[in-house]
């Protein structure tokens, strides 16, 4: 959980709770007193505005009417002032509280939701969308804030209204008050009925804009090949198609909007013309004074319109309340247990890894790996051939524990390895992925990423030299101050690459991991990376996921995986002494290079 001095800490994972009300109220934890602090300054502006219409009944009955006895008028307009301040006084109060705890809540919200994606697994994001994943930390979020802010204190406001007028209006005249309120729980079940629809409309309006997002994330990330492709129709029937969806949900849900208001303003209308009449009926009779007349006329509209709000509230209540659930599910998702397991000794890590019989399946049969069987020791080079989809990445990503082995025995120096703990198997194995991921940040900060220190320059321009980088750098009018764009667009691919392999290396790994590291390089530059990784891997388990020959013939074991197993595996030479796929493989490529 990220820490912040703008709100106490809280454990968010325990707040949830199928009912979402219980569950808005927990994660108020820390800010309630602050929020219903707020609501209750709206109660005593409620107050306020009640009393001043009681101030005009006196001065209708008493000084308009030059009774013996009456204060003299200016005294009244000091009461009408007074009551004003003092309403306007106390709803400044509120809002300035109902901000300050529904900005904390959100603000506390959204870091632990942050925090909270980088801990949940990778089988998690291998299933969801990024599109939708930003929309709960964005959109619903936002949402659940404007209930605290608005709905929620509106609300509190209405019903202190509502309270407050009726007993107001009953001390005025009883019978005359309860007639006023008659059609009062037509209103509210009106609103309950709109509520229930429009909350399960907006759920599918926000499953539905969720989407949206995740297609236009897509169609952004991979804007240079549809491009290349010349693609741009085909993508925009699909965003149509997608957008045309969420066009009908969303008229749906302000269908259900414009019903309402024409509903609840006839019944609201119905309810104000009774009462004027029967108002004024008693007025006529005699039964009610004018003062008594001027006050029940007002106190009665601000009982049947804020209900009629109420209503409304209700309705856009309904909103934060959906919004709030799609963050429980989030927020419901079990965290990777990083830090649980066997902490490693850096200056005792071998670096000696056996597989033996392990298999490992992403969902129930469907295994992608088959009794994988093999021992690296240590300072070994050990490379994995084998055509696309037969487990090769899948291998690797069982060594940081990534995903853990479904069956077998995976052992790191004679420990098995899923009882260390994730976090510190990660600190000492370096990944260069296949398609490196750079930030939008400046070369330097990205080769220094890793390392959990503070590192100097010539730290990092050596590990630069040693991917064969520093002198492309160089050239830089910023040098490795440049920043690099989004995903690091603005570089070559093989510049990419040789940034994430001295990023890799200045983390200094006891374990290497290169996911084909060199495939997007020319021959001359992919010759100087592999004399510089052979001085840097000296005394260290390097793993290689290679499609050309010439990367792999110098590792100590080539492992050849077709279909999630082993079907060959030995060195360069005794690999090409018997047939097989890794033969076909150098008599191919030997051919295209002649």
């Amino acid at each position: 959980m990220i820490k912040s001095k703008f709100y106490p800490d809280l454990n968010i994972k325990e707040t949830t709770s199928p009912n979402r009300f219980v569950g808005l109220w927990r994660i108020m934890r820390g800010f309630r007193l602050t929020y219903v602090g707020g609501v209750g300054m709206l109660a005593i502006a409620a107050l306020a505005k009640t009393s001043t219409y009681l101030l005009l009944r006196n001065f209708a009955d008493t000084a308009l009417q030059n009774a013996d006895g009456a204060p003299p008028v200016y005294y009244y307009a000091l009461g009408f002032l007074g009551l004003a301040l003092f309403e306007a006084g106390f709803t400044f109060l509120s809002g300035k509280l109902a901000a300050r705890s529904a900005e904390g809540i959100t603000l506390r919200l959204r870091n632990f939701l942050f925090d909270h994606m980088q801990r949940l697994s990778f089988k998690y994001h291998d299933h969801m969308q990024t599109g939708e994943l930003v929309q709960r930390v964005t959109s619903d979020v936002d949402a659940v804030r404007r209930f605290f802010a608005d709905q929620g204190t509106q609300i509190g406001r209405i019903l202190m209204l509502f309270l407050i007028n009726v007993v107001a209006l009953m001390a005025l005249n009883l019978r005359l008050a309860l007639l006023s309120v008659i059609f009062i729980p037509v209103i509210v079940a009106i609103s309950i009925w709109f509520f229930k629809r429009i909350a399960a409309a907006y759920d599918d309006y926000q499953n539905q804009d969720g989407l949206l997002s995740a297609t236009l994330q897509e169609n952004l990330s991979g804007v240079r090949v549809v491009k290349a492709f010349a693609r741009q129709p085909f993508e925009m029937d699909k965003f149509e198609q997608v957008n045309h969806k969420k066009f009908v949900l969303g008229r749906r849900l302000l269908l259900m909007h414009a019903l309402y208001w024409p509903t609840s303003d006839i019944v609201c209308g119905a309810q104000l013309l009774i009462s004027y009449y029967l108002g004024a009926q008693m007025a006529i009779a005699g039964d009610l004074s004018v003062g008594t007349y001027l006050a029940f006329s007002n106190l009665i509209v601000w009982i049947i319109w804020p209900i009629r709000n109420l209503g409304r509230l209700i309705a856009q209540g309904s909103t934060g309340l959906v919004s709030y659930k799609r963050v429980a599910e989030l927020i419901d998702e079990t965290q990777e247990a990083v830090a649980e397991g066997r902490p490693i000794d850096r200056n005792t890590l071998r670096g000696e890894i056996v597989f033996d019989h392990v298999s490992f399946e992403y969902d129930p049969n469907a295994a992608v790996l088959h009794d994988i069987t093999f021992t690296a020791r240590p300072g070994e080079i050990i490379a994995l051939m084998g055509p696309t989809g037969s487990g090769k990445t899948s291998l690797v990503n069982l060594l940081p524990r990534f995903y853990d082995y479904t069956s077998g025995s995976l052992r790191l120096d004679g420990v098995e390895l899923n009882t260390y703990a994730p976090h510190a198997l990660r600190e000492h194995i370096g990944i260069v992925e296949q398609e490196p991921f750079l930030f939008s940040r400046s070369i330097r900060e990205n080769i220094a990423y890793g390392v959990r220190r503070k590192v100097t320059q010539t730290e990092v321009e050596e590990a630069a030299r040693a991917a064969a980088i520093h002198e492309v750098i160089e050239t830089f009018p910023e040098g490795y101050n440049t920043v690099v764009g989004e995903r690091g667009v603005t570089l070559s691919g093989g510049q990419k690459q040789r940034i994430a392999i001295a990023r890799t290396l200045l983390k200094d790994p006891r374990i290497l991991i290169l996911d084909d590291s060199t495939s997007s390089v020319d021959t001359e530059t992919e010759v100087q990376i592999q004399a510089a990784l052979n001085r840097l891997m000296a005394g260290r388990t390097t793993f290689i996921i290679a499609h050309r020959v010439q990367t792999v013939m110098r590792a100590d074991k080539i492992i050849v995986l077709e279909e999630g197993r082993i079907t060959q595996m030995g060195t360069h030479t005794e690999l090409l002494a018997q047939p097989g796929l890794y033969r076909e493989i150098y008599e191919i490529q030997a051919q295209g290079s002649g």
